[in-house]
């Protein structure tokens, strides 16, 4: 191909995209998106050849990176051989991506419900909380807790489940309360320490448990590592304590690793490190690096064995699909094999910590860093004094900015959040920190 063809084929994706596609979370006639023709790594480029670090995972879901050999292998391999079959079957490679993936769950977890993303993952989680409650005779426990600060997905219940605005014009389902998590920058709670934000936070739980009742009382829903709300770690012993405040109330943990889940802060699930067992996990994103649409539901022993029985309620047609069952055997075989989790950590730890600090101590912009693994948040701000937030126009600019000088970025609100693909390398990382650099210094206060 010429130049010149390359070009045009970026213009006529821009052509089509505006005619016919209709975006999500946006509004439509202002959009001008970037071309995405190919990918390998952390890399992404548009027909014409020029070349962006993703430092973005798309939507912080290509963990091991673009266009994986073995994961592409895989879901060709499998469509030669069987393309699709329905859940009421029996499929080899549905079970051994069950037996994979439960492998890295708590003792005790060991089946798995396969749905088609994270937000029908969220879904089936809520109904399996509320069906074992109501199979123990516990008549009335419906209610589902979540905080203002997360995001659970596009579904009927995931979506009031969530905090953010986004559930405000979608307010259709029952039975959801919010409640604030601990978010030290920002603390609702007066606190000055992390200590302290753990303890008045889950104060103000108990307290919204005990207001609302803790008989009516289904699941606390959690992420471990809100993402999208911006990268909030849990502070010492406060999703222990959520385990125990559901322990003494008699209330399942669900916890949401649809984004932090199976590589992203360094581990394979996001709450080992932080002392606690759920009842119930949801993922997607990162255990496929999305490949293909899937996700799940990890079940306890227990809420599994209420439906031996009883008859499950909830299906969807292609739930452990077989491309996407190929796909999660084949890229957490090569996420254990070429050490991909470990490398997230390692690089969070020696490369994108240590960068972003380094540009905080620069850019008087730069509010907070706070991280772990390759899940960073840049908190942007005009008065460090103040912590007044960047508005949504200079942020804007900044993105732009960035993907100009050939880095694809994530924002969210007034925060940058670097979220490369595990399988970043160090000199990826120093190239995209003297992008950061560069862009944020045009930043005017």
């Amino acid at each position: 191909m010429t130049t010149d063809i390359q070009t045009d084929l970026d213009a006529r994706a821009k052509e089509l995209d505006r005619a016919h596609v209709f975006h999500s979370w946006s509004a439509q006639a202002g959009l001008d998106l970037p071309v995405i023709a190919g990918g390998s790594g952390t890399t992404v480029w548009d027909h014409a050849g020029n070349r962006m670090l993703d430092f973005s995972s798309q939507l912080v879901n290509v963990n091991i990176g673009h266009q994986h050999p073995a994961v592409v292998a895989a879901i060709q391999e499998q469509a030669a051989r069987l393309a699709t079959i329905g859940p009421a079957t029996a499929n080899l490679q549905r079970g051994e991506a069950a037996a994979r993936i439960v492998a890295r769950a708590p003792e005790g977890m060991n089946r798995v419900f396969f749905t088609n993303g994270g937000a029908d993952a969220i879904e089936n989680a809520i109904r399996m909380a509320r069906l074992h409650a109501a199979a123990k005779g516990e008549v009335g426990r419906e209610k589902v807790l979540s905080t203002y600060r997360s995001y659970h997905g596009n579904t009927g219940a995931a979506i009031v489940a969530t905090g953010d605005w986004r559930r405000i014009p979608n307010e259709y389902a029952r039975g959801h309360v919010h409640f604030f998590g601990p978010y030290l920058y920002r603390s609702e709670f007066w606190a000055t320490t992390p200590e302290e934000e753990s303890a008045r936070a889950l104060h103000h739980l108990e307290r919204v448990i005990q207001a609302e009742g803790p008989a009516s009382i289904a699941t606390l829903l959690l992420e471990s590592v809100p993402g999208t709300a911006g990268v909030l770690l849990p502070p010492p012993g406060y999703l222990a304590g959520v385990r125990a405040l559901a322990d003494r109330y008699g209330i399942l943990l669900i916890l949401d690793e649809v984004m932090a889940g199976f590589g992203r802060t360094g581990r394979w699930f996001a709450f080992d490190g932080y002392d606690v067992v759920p009842d119930l996990i949801t993922f997607a994103k990162g255990v496929n690096s999305g490949y293909v649409p899937v996700g799940g539901v990890i079940i306890s022993d227990e809420i599994a064995a209420t439906f031996d029985e009883r008859v499950f309620p909830g299906g969807l047609t292609y739930s452990g699909h077989p491309l996407a069952a190929a796909s999660i055997i084949a890229a957490l075989d090569a996420m254990e094999s070429e050490g991909i989790v470990d490398n997230a950590r390692r690089m969070g730890a020696e490369a994108i910590g240590p960068g972003l600090v380094a540009l905080a101590e620069k850019h008087e912009v730069i509010g907070e860093v706070r991280g772990e693994g390759v899940f960073w948040a840049l908190e942007l701000v005009t008065d460090r004094e103040t912590r007044e937030p960047l508005p949504a126009a200079a942020v804007g600019a900044l993105k732009k900015d960035l993907m100009a000088r050939g880095l694809l970025p994530f924002t969210a609100d007034n925060r940058i959040h670097v979220v490369p693909p595990c399988v970043v390398t160090a000199d990826e990382v120093a190239e995209a920190l003297d992008i950061y650099d560069a862009a944020l210094a045009t930043v005017r206060l």
